[in-house]
């Protein structure tokens, strides 16, 4: 390729910037399951036309974060029990092949880069914040998967640990103790560190379980 024919990359677009902020709404509960969002509303809010905010929500429906109801609009996607277990299941394989990717390289910088994490989960178990725990607890698991240098399972991640976070709006009413959930996270970084493949794939799904036990144990009862 000739050097004229490199063109300089262009910056992230408006449509990007716009689908990242609802995402996060979303991921946080500011806009809760089966929340309906206006575009006039949102376009305001935003201080965008509606163009673009159009694009970034036809974004977040291919992903499965919004569903759209023909004549009514757009809804943030309710999750059910099916659900619950299809995105643990996800998330465990997906978490498990980064894990073992982990265990095979670098391990003393994969603990060094969960190292931040936990201190965040620390400082807010401290604080009582359970927001600042989520996101934490957040940020632990995308290092993790991070740490296996894989772009695709980075990518899976991302995408299922917004979806864990719908599931959470039930989880915060059953989550365990803060310190229960730091050590439960102390604990994976701790075989990690150690070279324990099995007793890290065994605390990986452990961990896995007992969320989607609390989450199901926490939604309503179907009519």
């Amino acid at each position: 390729m000739a050097a004229d024919d490199l063109e300089p990359v262009s910056r992230r677009s408006t449509a990007e910037i716009v689908a990242d902020r609802i995402r996060a709404a979303i991921m946080r509960g500011t806009f809760p399951p089966g929340a309906q969002l206006g575009e006039v509303e949102l376009a305001g809010r935003l201080g965008v036309s509606r163009g673009p905010l159009r694009e970034a929500m036809q974004r977040l429906v291919a992903e499965g974060l919004l569903r759209s109801e023909r004549h009514r609009g757009l809804f943030v996607r309710e999750l059910g029990p099916d659900d619950v277990r299809d995105v643990y299941l996800a998330r465990t394989a997906v978490e498990r092949a980064a894990a073992l990717q982990v265990l095979a390289g670098d391990r003393s910088s994969a603990v060094v880069a969960l190292e931040i994490p936990l201190g965040a989960m620390r400082a807010a178990a401290a604080a009582g914040d359970a927001v600042g725990l989520a996101d934490a607890d957040h940020d632990f698991h995308a290092a993790l998967v991070a740490a296996s240098g894989s772009p695709r399972l980075r990518r899976m991640t991302d995408g299922l640990l917004v979806e864990t976070r719908m599931c959470l709006a039930a989880f915060q009413q059953t989550a365990p103790p803060a310190p229960d959930l730091v050590a439960e996270h102390e604990l994976l970084r701790d075989a990690l560190r150690d070279g324990r493949t099995e007793m890290l794939l065994d605390r990986l799904q452990a961990h896995m379980d007992d969320a989607v036990a609390r989450i199901l144990g926490a939604m309503p009862p179907a009519a």
